[in-house]
């Protein structure tokens, strides 16, 4: 691991202490915060506390860099001029880069489709195959859209991580490194249930959570290819490659249709917005910030109702009896 040598080697030591005592694995701020280290030292910096010149000079892009690679340099100073201003010292916490701007639009499907894809599901001849996947599809598919965990997280689930008797899973092991627990319904238990039920003693006995009846873990890109398959038996068409909906829009769509059931509830958006985003385990609001935009343009006018405080909200799935 990187050691720091500039002025502020211990208080850089510091805050990534704190956050990965947080939760936050925080692994690849390393290698960010060492450039910003060497940059204090190129000229020497002596007084602590970030000035606007130091900012600049850091937020300018460099040959050949993405401009989300450089958005995410960026933000990580505002995270430690935060943090540095929390302490007492007087730093400046630059904006976010305004050039940024993802050109990815998420494939939201609507609670139909998902009814649809459910049903596909459910349709499926699991067989005697010991090595298919299949006999996971109904319930892991179920699960992602009813926690928005994504298809990486729920494949890691290992058996202690998910209880079924109190409906909730821990995720360890996330994009951001933030251990989080999430509670689901009843409905996507259920689904949980009857998978674990149909499983051979050898697949029950494995540590992993979504397992193949012969105990093996499961292949994301077959998981992938299982939801193209899903896709068709719903009667949903594929745009072709970049366009979706890919099994990681499921997550959208639980983040989308979560914001407008909270809304039609009557949850504010100050109130939901921090509840999905813990949910989703986002580092920020900022990140969670874009389901807003893509909910308004797919119920609109339901933002504007959302102004009071209700009860717990997320989406329900469908079951059906012959699975």
């Amino acid at each position: 691991m990187y050691e720091f040598h500039g002025i502020y080697a211990g208080l850089l030591d510091q805050y990534i202490s704190f956050k990965q005592r947080l939760g936050y694995k925080f692994t690849d701020a390393y290698s960010t915060y060492s450039l910003f280290d060497r940059m204090t030292l190129e000229p020497e910096e002596a007084t602590i506390g970030i000035t606007r010149d130091l900012a600049d000079a850091w937020a300018k892009q460099r040959p050949n860099e993405s401009d989300s690679t450089r958005y995410r340099r960026v933000m990580y100073l505002i995270q430690f001029s935060r943090y540095l201003c929390d302490l007492g010292y007087d730093s400046f916490v630059p904006p976010y880069p305004a050039s940024y701007k993802s050109t990815f639009t998420p494939y939201i499907l609507t609670e139909q489709q998902m009814n649809d894809i459910f049903k596909a599901c459910d349709s499926i001849e699991i067989g005697d195959f010991a090595n298919s996947q299949a006999v996971v599809i109904p319930a892991l598919f179920r699960l992602m859209y009813g926690t928005g965990i994504r298809v990486g997280e729920a494949v890691s689930l290992l058996k202690t991580d998910v209880a079924l008797n109190n409906n909730t899973l821990i995720i360890r092991d996330s994009k951001n490194g933030k251990e989080r627990m999430i509670p689901f319904t009843e409905s996507v238990a259920e689904a949980c249930r009857a998978y674990r039920a149909s499983l051979p003693k050898k697949a029950v006995c494995a540590s992993n959570f979504f397992v193949r009846r012969n105990g093996m873990s499961c292949n994301k890109k077959h998981l992938y290819d299982w939801f193209r398959k899903v896709l068709s038996m719903a009667g949903i068409p594929h745009g072709g490659r970049g366009n979706g909906p890919r099994l990681h829009d499921v997550r959208h769509c639980f983040s989308v249709h979560s914001l407008a059931k909270m809304a039609a509830d009557g949850i504010d958006l100050y109130y939901s917005l921090p509840i999905l985003s813990e949910y989703l385990g986002h580092q920020s609001l900022e990140a969670t910030e874009k389901y807003v935009r893509l909910t308004a343009e797919m119920y609109p006018g339901l933002l504007s109702k959302a102004d009071n405080i209700c009860a717990y909200a997320f989406p329900e799935v469908g079951f059906t009896d012959d699975n």
